[in-house]
């Protein structure tokens, strides 16, 4: 199962970078043996200022068409690490091809966009800067293949 996040912004170079950037090495090479991956990261950017509705449609195309879509939202569900396991776990073995991760802009996701997802997930009630949740997704991404894998690097 093909794994990408959609996300509103364009990452610079710098430690978010280098965060996500290793993060996503090690789901790729943890993931592949489990049928999980390559993960790949599309940028959209609205450069007009539309805001949130401008955001979704780009969001929107960014999408692979019939890709399971996760809504990254602090209404979303809490998940533990095992059961975020289980839910990639899932959906692999349902046959799903894609699974997209949105992360939306400043003022989140549209309600439009957020009504097709088919799960919605939170990282807690607090709000985080966009491109360190996209650094917590990856690092989660990859927990998520260690946990499948049975390595060591998940302790609870």
């Amino acid at each position: 199962m093909r794994v990408h996040i959609c996300a509103v912004g364009r990452m610079r170079s710098g430690p978010e970078r280098a965060l996500i950037d290793d993060y996503l090495t090690r789901f790729d090479r943890s993931g592949r043996g489990l049928g999980l991956g390559p993960l790949t990261i599309h940028e959209v950017e609205d450069k007009k200022g539309g805001g949130m509705t401008a955001e979704s449609v780009l969001l929107d195309r960014a999408i692979p068409k019939g890709a399971v879509i996760c809504t990254m939202d602090e209404r979303g569900k809490l998940l533990s690490s095992p059961d975020f396991a289980d839910k990639l776990a899932g959906w692999r073995d349902a046959g799903r091809g894609d699974l997209a991760f949105v992360i939306g802009g400043a003022d989140g996701i549209d309600p439009a966009l957020r009504a097709k997802a088919d799960f919605s997930l939170s990282f807690g009630k607090m709000v985080w800067p966009h491109m360190l949740a996209r650094a917590m997704l990856c690092e989660q991404l990859y927990r998520a293949a260690s946990i499948l894998a049975g390595s060591p690097y998940h302790r609870a």
